[in-house]
C-alpha cells in the first residue's frame, strides 16, 4: 500500500469554496479511481492536506495520468483559492489496520 500526501496552502477567507469543491469534485473523482483504498481531507497550518491510500504504485501512477484527475487538478487551480507551497509525498505503508465502522 502507498500513502500519497498532497499539501497545499489555502486562502482561508475562501475556505467555504474549497470545502464545496472537495465535496462536489474532489471526493467523487477519488471514489472513481481504481486502486483507491481511502482518502482523508485534513487541515494543516496555513492550508490543507489530502491523504490518499492506494493499493500499489501502479494505482498512484494511473491516478496521475487519469483524465478525470487532471481535469480536477486544472479546475482547483483555476478556482484560485489554493496558495503556495504545494507538494506531494509518497510513502510506502508497511503495516495498516482499519477499524470496522459501526
Amino acid at each position: 500500500m502507498i500513502a500519497r500526501i498532497w499539501r497545499t496552502g489555502l486562502d482561508e477567507a475562501r475556505t467555504d469554496e474549497y470545502e464545496r469543491f472537495v465535496e462536489e469534485r474532489s471526493l467523487p473523482m477519488f471514489r472513481r479511481q481504481d486502486g483507491l483504498v481511502g482518502v482523508l481531507f485534513t487541515r494543516i497550518d496555513g492550508g490543507r492536506a489530502v491523504i490518499t491510500l492506494w493499493r500499489d504504485e501502479q494505482a498512484v501512477e494511473a491516478l496521475e495520468s487519469a483524465a478525470d484527475y487532471r481535469e480536477t487538478v486544472a479546475a482547483i487551480g483555476a478556482a484560485g483559492f489554493l496558495r503556495a507551497p504545494q507538494e506531494v509525498e509518497l510513502l510506502p505503508v508497511d503495516e495498516a489496520w482499519f477499524a470496522d465502522r459501526p
